[in-house]
Parts: C-alpha cells; structure tokens; sequence
C-alpha cells in the first residue's frame, strides 16, 4: 500500500518558509519613510497604485493618447483589448505582427482540429494544440511587451513590478533586486505543483479502482477492496485541492511581495541603529503629545532604524 503523504503538512511548510525570511529580514528607514502619501505620488508623478479602479473611460482616452494611462489600467484594457499597449506605447508597427500572429496560429489551430474531428488522426489534434499554444505565447508576450515598454518618468515603478511577477513568477523580485527570494518562492511553487501532479495521480488510480470494484461484471479481483478504495480516493482528493490552494497561495504571495517591496525602494536607507534617551521638559504645548495633564519633567526616547 503506497505510503499517504500529508499534504497540510507541506502548507505548514509553506507558510513557514514565507514568514521566517519576515522575522529574520532586516531593514532600516529614516522616519519621514512613513509619512509618504502614494495616491498623491501617483497622482504627480504618474506612479500607479493600488487606489486606482480601473475604467474604461480612462482607458480608451489612455490610448488615444488624451490622458497620462497608469500601466495598471493599460494593462487591464490591453488584456480585453488586445494591442491597446502598443497604441498607447506609440509601437503601431508591432499591432500587424501580433494581430498576424493570432490570425495564424488560431486560424490554423482551428483547422487542425476540424480536421481532427473529421480523420480521427492524432497528428491533426497534436499540430491544433501546438497551434493553440502558439496563439496564448503570442498573446502573453504583447502583454509583456506592453508593460517592459510603458513609458514613465519614475526609475521603478511599482506597477510594473507587480505585473512582471503576474506574467513571469520571480520576475518582479528580479526588478527589485531581491534575486534571493526568486529560489524560495520557485521551490515553492515548484513543491506545490509536484504534490498536485502525485496527488491527482492517487485519486484517479483510486477512483478507477473503486469504480471497477463496485461494476458488476468488470472482474476485477484486486488486492484493494471497495471500501479501501474509497477511503483512499476521497483522502487524495483533500490533498489534491490543498496542493492546488498551496500552488495559488505561492503564486499569489510573490505578486503581492514584489508589489509590497517595489514601494520599499524608494524609502531612504539608514544602517545606523540608535536609541536616543534625553530630559524632556514638558510644557502645556506638548502635554497632550506625552498624555500629560499638565507641566513636568521626563524623559524622551527616540529609536533610529
């Protein structure tokens, strides 16, 4: 009997290895880091950001070239609409080679696939699907194409961080020169996909055999018993979708961290740690700063990191 392999366990795993880089990683910043307004920033300087909804409005009037577009909005129109990128990146001659590129490769695996279902030849279906795959590079790579070109003002913009991890998984680490976090988030989505592959395999050697074990007439005279079967079916099943929640998890995880991080690269850097403890003389002024009712003397402790 094939050992079970406890798949929650390796979710313990994975949360663990995103939260002890947290607790071990050092980082040091100046005060006024902190009191940063980003939806202002974005606003003067044409950063994206998180506050922003997308609108169609502000999309069509991007790409005509009305209104700054933020790369967050570009992109999101791009994906609907495709070559909106390249219009607003004023890159018009690359609209006839991906629209070309689309009409080839989807036209032709369309006609693979007629063929297919009319001679019944594996080859048809096998050309259709590279046909098919063909199509969605070349899609993908007008998005990418689309974000590596937008043109901005700022040296690192966060948008851009966050889309480079959504199209290529570490990609957006690499942008904010965080290449030690590229191994990590792989071995982890790379750990994930393993166990999905090892799980979903399990379940359906199960199911065929439960399903065999309770047909009258398929004799099968296995050594696994339908009840057994069962047991084992469903318990890969569980592991299955945690495997699957897992792989979306460390997908997810390293967007939103190179979405996080890529703001951190503007804050100023200070390697000094201090702690700074002085006489204070409280005065009606700054009483309601310290929580005093009135005047006094106290200490003041400042912390530099």
């Amino acid at each position: 009997m094939q050992k079970l392999f406890p798949s929650y366990v390796f979710i313990v795993a994975l949360i663990a290895g995103l939260i002890l880089p947290s607790i071990c990683a050092k980082a040091q910043f100046k005060e006024d880091a902190f009191t940063q307004s980003y939806v202002s920033d974005a606003d003067t300087l044409g950063r994206d950001t998180s506050d922003v909804m997308f609108s169609f409005k502000d999309y069509f009037r991007s790409i005509s070239h009305k209104k700054e577009g933020k790369i967050g909005t570009v992109f999101a129109g791009s994906a609907l609409f495709i070559g909106g990128q390249q219009i607003y990146n004023r890159d018009y001659w690359k609209l006839p080679v991906i629209y070309g590129g689309l009409a080839a490769t989807a036209g032709t695996g369309v006609a693979m696939r007629i063929k297919y279902n009319n001679t019944g030849e594996q080859k048809y279906k096998d050309l259709s699907t590279w046909m098919f795959v063909g199509a969605g590079l070349i899609y993908w790579g007008s998005l990418m194409d689309g974000v590596v070109n937008y043109p901005s003002e700022v040296e690192h913009l966060p948008g851009r961080a966050t889309l480079y991890s959504a199209l290529v998984p570490g990609l957006g680490q690499a942008y904010n020169r965080e290449y030690w976090k590229i191994p990590l988030y792989y071995s982890l989505m790379a750990g994930s996909a393993h166990f999905l592959a090892l799980n979903n395999k399990n379940y359906h050697r199960y199911k065929k055999i439960h399903n065999d074990a309770t047909t009258e007439g398929s004799g099968y005279d296995g050594p696994v018993s339908a009840s057994t079967a069962l047991y084992y079916r469903d318990i890969f099943r569980r592991y299955r979708d945690y495997s699957i929640v897992a792989l979306a998890a460390s997908y997810l995880l390293q967007i939103i961290d190179a979405n996080v991080f890529s703001y951190m690269q503007e804050f100023e850097m200070d390697d000094n740690l201090t702690l700074k403890v002085s006489p204070t003389v409280i005065t009606p002024d700054t009483a309601l700063a310290f929580n005093s009712a009135g005047s006094g003397f106290g200490m003041r402790i400042g912390l530099t990191f």
